[in-house]
C-alpha cells in the first residue's frame, strides 16, 4: 500500500523559532576544555571550514574534533577530553560488538545571525540516553556532563557550523559497551563519545511531500521490546525494508503496529504526525515508539498555537 504524507511547514517554522528562543540551548563563550592529547588549533570566530554550504546534504563530513570519556561498570563518567576525529580501538570481545550493547542520540547546533550558537533542547537527549542506558544495563553520563560534552564538541568544531539558513552541525552522541565480555552479561567498561558533521535536510525532498511505503511484512518494534529506546540494535533490522522501498521510488518506510497490522506507528527514522486543519494526530508512546524530542516539541508548540493534538492509535486500511 502507498501512503502520501504531506509535510507541514508551518509547524517546522514554529519549532525552529522555539529552538532559537530557548534559553537553555544557548552555548556560552567560555571555551574551557579538559586536557587533550594534542593542542586544539585556534580558529578566528569568523572563519568557516572550506565547504560548499549551498551543496550540503545529509552525509558524513568529518570535522576536527570529537569528545570521548570512559568509565567502568558501577562507576560514574567523569570529565572527558577532546581529541582529533579518528578511529577508536575496540576489543573483539567488546559488549557492543558481541551483544549490541549500545545507544546513540542525535541533535543539532545552529548558528544565529549574530554568530552565536544554539543547541536544541540538549537536556532532553541526555534524559533519553539515561532512560535507554537503564533499559540496556549500561552506565550513562549525567545530564550536566552530557550537555557540557555537547557544548565542548560544538565549540571545538565551530567553523563547521553552517552559516544561518544553510544547515546545522549534526551531533551524534554514542554510548557503547566497550569492555570485553564473553558470556551474555553487561560489559565491564563503557565509552561515551560525540562526533559531529555539518548537514542540511535529511530527506533529499527537503520540505516537499514524501512518499512513504506502508510496510506489512516487517515490524520495526514489538510490544515489551526496545522500540521505545534509541538502542543501536533497533536500526539495522529496518535496512532491508528501507532499501526495498527506495528501489520502488519511495522516500522511506512507514511501519504498522506488530500486534494488529492496522495502526500506524513510526517511519524508519522518525515519528509521524497526521495533520488535518487544526487537528494533529500522532501515535501514543506505548512502549514500541521512540519518544522523540522533535515529537515532544511539535506537540507542545502545536497546543500553544491552538491546535488539537490527539495521542492515539491511527488506523489505516491496508487492503
Amino acid at each position: 500500500m502507498i501512503q502520501r504524507i504531506v509535510y507541514f511547514p508551518s509547524l517546522r517554522k514554529l519549532l525552529l523559532r522555539a529552538g532559537s528562543n530557548s534559553a537553555s540551548s544557548k552555548i556560552g563563550t567560555n571555551n574551557c576544555f579538559a586536557s587533550q592529547p594534542s593542542p586544539l588549533r585556534s580558529h578566528s570566530d569568523d572563519e568557516y571550514a572550506d565547504v560548499d554550504w549551498d551543496s550540503l546534504g545529509f552525509g558524513l563530513m568529518t570535522t576536527d574534533y570529537m569528545y570521548i570519556t570512559k568509565c567502568c561498570e558501577g562507576q560514574n563518567f567523569g570529565q572527558g577530553q577532546l581529541s582529533r576525529y579518528g578511529n577508536i580501538e575496540l576489543s573483539p570481545s567488546a559488549g557492543v560488538l558481541n551483544y549490541g550493547q549500545g545507544l546513540f542520540e542525535g541533535t543539532k547546533a545552529y548558528r544565529k545571525e549574530n554568530g552565536g550558537l544554539l543547541l536544541f533542547r540538549p537536556e532532553e537527549n541526555a534524559i533519553r540516553m539515561k532512560i535507554g542506558a537503564e533499559r540496556m544495563c549500561m552506565a550513562s553520563p549525567s545530564i550536566d556532563n552530557f550537555v557540557d560534552a555537547l557544548k565542548q564538541t560544538v565549540l571545538a568544531n565551530k567553523r563547521w557550523v553552517p552559516p544561518p539558513g544553510k544547515g546545522s552541525l549534526y551531533l551524534r552522541p554514542l554510548l557503547l559497551g566497550t569492555g570485553p565480555v564473553l558470556g551474555l552479561a553487561p560489559a565491564p567498561q563503557y565509552t561515551f563519545l560525540i562526533f559531529a558533521s555539518p548537514v542540511r535536510n535529511y530527506f533529499k525532498e527537503g520540505s516537499a511531500p514524501l512518499n512513504l511505503y506502508v510496510e506489512e511484512n516487517f515490524d520495526r518494534a514489538s510490544s515489551r521490546g526496545t522500540g521505545n529506546v534509541k538502542t543501536i540494535s533497533n536500526y539495522a533490522p529496518v535496512l532491508m525494508a528501507q532499501i526495498q522501498a527506495k528501489k520502488r521510488g519511495f522516500s522511506d518506510v512507514l511501519y504498522l503496529d506488530s500486534a494488529t497490522k492496522k495502526n500506524l506507528e513510526e517511519v524508519s527514522s522518525c515519528n509521524i504526525f497526521i495533520a488535518k486543519g487544526k487537528c494533529i494526530s500522532t501515535p501514543a508512546t506505548n512502549g514500541t515508539i521512540l519518544s522523540g524530542i522533535t515529537r515532544k516539541s511539535v506537540i507542545e508548540i502545536a497546543r500553544d498555537h491552538g491546535y488539537q493534538v490527539l495521542l492515539s492509535y491511527i488506523y489505516v486500511a491496508t487492503t
